[in-house]
């Protein structure tokens, strides 16, 4: 079993026309075993010269992966629509790295963070997560010369969740009365060119990436990179009623409309859990840019309009010139806060959260 739901990936030989192609563990294995024997028949004719060169490429291509790491720059926007209280959060950490308790693994140059979180019963659990999951996350993110990064990474990402939950409960329960607060968390993790997208609930992750067309140009495409969790699915309306919980009117025990988050301890019981679905996805110059966005978003805009709303204001809307920004941050700024404002005026009485990831060279 994979330990990501990879989503698609270019060819090694990406040109303009190239369209993305999806790797089989079966086939890594494959080209991994190819790969050894190659190098132990080459040890085995010239040791100390190969080594050498081995080195060399190494550091090569350490050195052009560090200096052509995709630009990333965030964008939020937040909106507390009708509702009385702003239940949401977010975190946007580009650089993550200064949080570390240890040094970064040898082969990794970036790591960035970027999250949003969704209360509901009140807001102490968003914004729990959003003090503490990042810090979580840096405390156990791995560290020195590792060789399986993407092993690790999983484990981290599972850990912290898990951890982030459990102080949250253990918090709640101490309180007089009891927080009954929950939250969704969908996070993406950039290392280097990898990103790790980690989520409970139903917000959402979205990738805007461009292929081949047939006549010729280039068109958008739309990549979900999160996964939905709510009790009408049938794998989570199982797991909650092998808990003995119940699933009615689509809610859990008929209250709860997510069938994981953060929080929640009177539906622990019932087969809500923490554990997050993770995906992974390497960039490419074919990627334009990441919308992280709670569900208020989602109830008014459909993945594939709200990545052509952005697009269209990045390419015709006009933004207002401001000290220190250049006109691409503007026109991505712009279209953030665009975004979010017309969620409610499409009518959600929602609170809306907005992250938008800009992905540049």
């Amino acid at each position: 079993m994979d330990l990501f739901d990879d989503l698609p990936e270019p060819t090694q030989s990406s040109g303009p026309g190239s369209a993305p192609s999806p790797t089989t563990k079966e086939e890594e294995e494959e080209e991994e075993e190819e790969t050894r024997l190659k190098r132990k028949r080459d040890d085995e004719d010239s040791p100390s010269e190969d080594k050498q060169k081995e080195e060399e490429e190494r550091g090569q291509i350490k050195k052009v992966c560090k200096e052509g790491l995709p630009v990333l720059r965030g964008y939020v926007a937040a909106r507390r629509g009708e509702r009385d209280e702003m239940q949401d959060a977010h975190v946007m950490l580009p650089d993550l790295s200064v949080l570390l308790t240890s040094p970064l693994p040898g082969n990794v140059s970036r790591v960035s963070y970027f999250a949003v979180f969704d209360g509901h019963g009140g807001s102490r659990a968003s914004r729990f997560a959003a003090e503490h999951l990042h810090h979580n996350l840096a405390k156990k993110f791995p560290s020195g010369d590792v060789e399986n990064v993407d092993k690790l990474i999983k484990k981290c990402l599972l850990d912290t969740f898990r951890q982030t939950d459990e102080d949250f409960l253990k918090k709640a329960s101490s309180q007089k009365p009891a927080w009954k607060d929950g939250s969704t968390a969908t996070c993406v993790l950039v290392v280097d060119d990898t990103v790790y997208v980690a989520n409970l609930g139903d917000s959402r992750a979205l990738l805007c990436r461009t292929e081949a067309a047939a006549d010729g140009g280039r068109r958008p495409v739309t990549l979900a990179l999160s996964k939905e969790h709510n009790p009408t699915i049938y794998e989570e309306r199982m797991r909650i009623q092998r808990a003995g919980g119940t699933v009615r009117d689509g809610r859990v025990l008929g209250v709860l409309e997510v069938s994981r988050s953060i929080g929640d301890g009177q539906y622990k019981r019932c087969g809500v859990i923490s554990t997050p679905d993770l995906r992974r996805c390497q960039l490419s110059a074919n990627d334009r840019f990441i919308i992280l966005a709670c569900d208020g978003l989602f109830k008014v805009f459909s993945a594939d309009e709200a990545v052509k709303f952005v697009l269209h204001v990045l390419q015709e809307g006009s933004a207002e010139r401001r000290s220190g920004l250049m006109e691409d941050e503007l026109r991505f700024e712009s279209a953030c806060q665009q975004l979010a404002s017309e969620a409610v005026r499409r009518g959600c009485a929602d609170n809306v959260t907005v992250i938008l990831l800009s992905i540049g060279c």
